[in-house]
């Protein structure tokens, strides 16, 4: 019973704080928000036994990541952002995109079948350990696209720091 209080808990909170993050302002309280966000989902990790990923949820995305958003923030210097009232009346546009994406989404999972069981057991995983099983299918089946992921993160940051960089007048 406390099992499922804890899990209703953490998933009440990553919707509400998930919800709270879009929706807010002033940049600062949003990245704050999705800290307290990845906190909770590395909670749910947790109850789904994998361990080595609430780590790295908490490692890298509340660490490495939450400071490189951070870092952007105070290189734009966003105030005047803040003060400006420019997506005020376009909520009704989002509202409805929203809540037709929620309706596709629904009747897409209502329809979903099962399809045949990969070679990754639930007793192969725990014979070789969460770790171990991740770094064998990462590092083999998808090596190409974690080298492309890390491309896009690399010139993702490129490109903040080029924007965000003041053009010197001489």
């Amino acid at each position: 019973m406390i099992q499922k209080a804890f899990f209703i808990y953490l998933a009440a909170v990553c919707v509400l704080v998930s919800v709270l993050t879009v929706t807010r302002r002033n940049v600062m309280h949003a990245v704050l928000l999705m800290l307290l966000l990845f906190f909770h989902v590395a909670g749910l990790y947790l109850f789904l036994n994998a361990e080595f990923l609430a780590a790295i949820q908490i490692i890298i995305y509340a660490g490495a990541i939450m400071v490189l958003f951070l870092f952007v923030v105070m290189l734009l210097n966003l105030r005047d952002d803040v003060k400006s009232p420019q997506y005020i009346r376009q909520w009704p546009v989002g509202l409805v995109a929203a809540l037709g994406t929620m309706f596709v989404f629904v009747m897409a999972t209502s329809s979903l079948r099962l399809g045949e069981q990969g070679a990754w057991s639930i007793d192969r995983i725990r014979s070789m350990t969460h770790t171990s099983a991740i770094g064998q299918v990462m590092f083999t089946q998808y090596l190409l696209p974690f080298e492309i992921a890390s491309v896009i993160l690399l010139v993702a940051i490129v490109g903040a720091i080029v924007l965000a960089k003041k053009r010197l007048k001489g």
